[in-house]
Formats: structure tokens, C-alpha cells, sequence
């Protein structure tokens, strides 16, 4: 059976949410505006649409791809300065990649996924990195898992997606992938009911239970 993975980054490689809810925070600040954990966490993390909401909620006089490229900068200097991974990352990719295809596929930039993929050496397990400047729509759209499907050569519903939130678990069902959901602090109040799976941890993830969910996804053809 010729089967995949796909890794989202931000959640799952790496612990950077706290990174861009401050660096947002810090942003906001400027306009006399603080957001609380709790709405980025539903509106930036599990809805995938924070600056569309900050600007509609709070009357932003810029518009939401303008308080992305603000916040850009301020978010690179933090990642590139407190970067970590996060927990069972190396081994799990390790251990994959010896066996399977596998490939990432984020709403982050090229640049910000090179901070940490560099220093820590982590490109050399993907056969494919597809980032925001690959596809068109973001998640929830489906476009970046189909592009890494398309990217692996393998059928969406042969690549098994690795998600920390609700935006990425939507679009790995709009795409047609199966999908194993790891919350963390910051989503463990999203929406997984479309995931596939939830575990607790990367360390659960490994090729025979890759290959279990391919085969129950196709046998069930959803």
C-alpha cells in the first residue's frame, strides 16, 4: 500500500502559537486593543481568520492582509529567537520518513517555516514542503493538502494529515484525507469532531497506524 503523511507546522512541529499570539498582541496594542487567549485561540487558531475578525470586531482602520505583514516581522524575530519544537517531533519524523513519503503543508510562509526547519535540520525528512506562497486558498481550504498530496504523487485519500486544530482538521476532510488531530494547550477546545483520530501525543504516531487509517478511510470511501 503506497501511503503518506502530511505535517501541518505551526502546533506541530513546532510550539510557536504562544509566538504569534503575542506577537498579534503586540500589534494590537497599538490600537489600544488587547484579545484574550481565548478569542485567539477560536478565531485565529481554530477558525484560521483572526485578522478578518480583529479588523471587523474592533474597527480596524487597515485591512486583515495589512495587520498580517505588520505582524510578520515582530513574529520572525521571536521564532527565530525562542523556537522549540515540540515534543516526540524528531523521532516521530525520523521513524516515518524511514518507511513512508511524507510532506509539510502550512498556512505559514517559506520564510518562517526555513527559521525552524534550518537550524534544526528537519527539511532533510520531507520529500515535499508546500507553504502559503504554493497554493491559493488558506485553511480551511483544502488547497495545501491537495497540493502536498499532489506533491507526494498519492491519492489525498492516501496521505494521512497531522493536525493541532479545527481550520487544518476541516481542510484535510475538504480534501479528502484522513486525519489523526494532536491538541495542545492552545486547541484543546477546538472542534475535531471531522479528525479521524485524537491522540495525545506525536509519539502515538507511527507507520502501522498510518497505514490502519488509509485503509479504514478508503474501505469506509470517506
Amino acid at each position: 500500500m503506497n501511503v503518506g503523511v502530511i505535517f501541518d507546522f505551526d502546533g506541530v512541529i513546532v510550539d510557536s502559537e504562544k509566538l504569534q499570539y503575542r506577537s498579534y498582541a503586540r500589534v494590537l496594542a497599538d490600537y489600544g486593543i488587547s484579545v484574550t487567549p481565548e478569542e485567539y485561540e477560536r478565531e485565529w487558531i481554530s477558525a484560521g481568520l483572526g485578522p478578518e475578525y480583529a479588523v471587523r470586531q474592533y474597527g480596524l482602520p487597515i485591512a486583515p492582509d495589512e495587520l498580517r505583514r505588520v505582524k510578520e516581522p515582530i513574529y520572525q524575530e521571536m521564532l527565530a529567537a525562542e523556537a522549540a519544537l515540540m515534543p516526540g517531533v524528531e523521532a516521530t519524523l525520523a521513524a516515518l520518513s524511514a518507511e513512508l513519503p511524507i510532506a509539510l503543508a502550512t498556512n505559514s510562509t517559506a520564510e518562517d517555516a526555513s527559521i525552524v526547519l534550518d537550524p534544526f535540520d528537519l527539511r532533510r525528512y520531507f520529500t515535499a514542503v508546500v507553504t502559503r506562497e504554493d497554493y491559493t486558498g488558506r485553511k480551511p481550504e483544502p488547497d495545501a493538502f491537495l497540493t502536498a498530496a499532489t506533491e507526494l504523487g498519492l491519492p489525498p485519500s492516501a496521505c494521512v494529515v497531522i493536525e493541532d486544530a479545527t481550520k487544518g482538521v476541516v481542510a484535510a476532510a475538504r480534501a479528502g484525507c484522513p486525519c489523526i488531530a494532536i491538541p495542545h494547550a492552545f486547541t484543546r477546545r477546538n472542534d475535531f469532531t471531522r479528525a479521524t483520530v485524537v491522540l495525545e501525543s506525536l509519539a502515538q504516531v507511527d507507520c502501522d497506524l498510518v497505514r490502519r487509517l488509509v485503509a479504514e478511510y478508503e474501505r469506509r470511501g470517506t
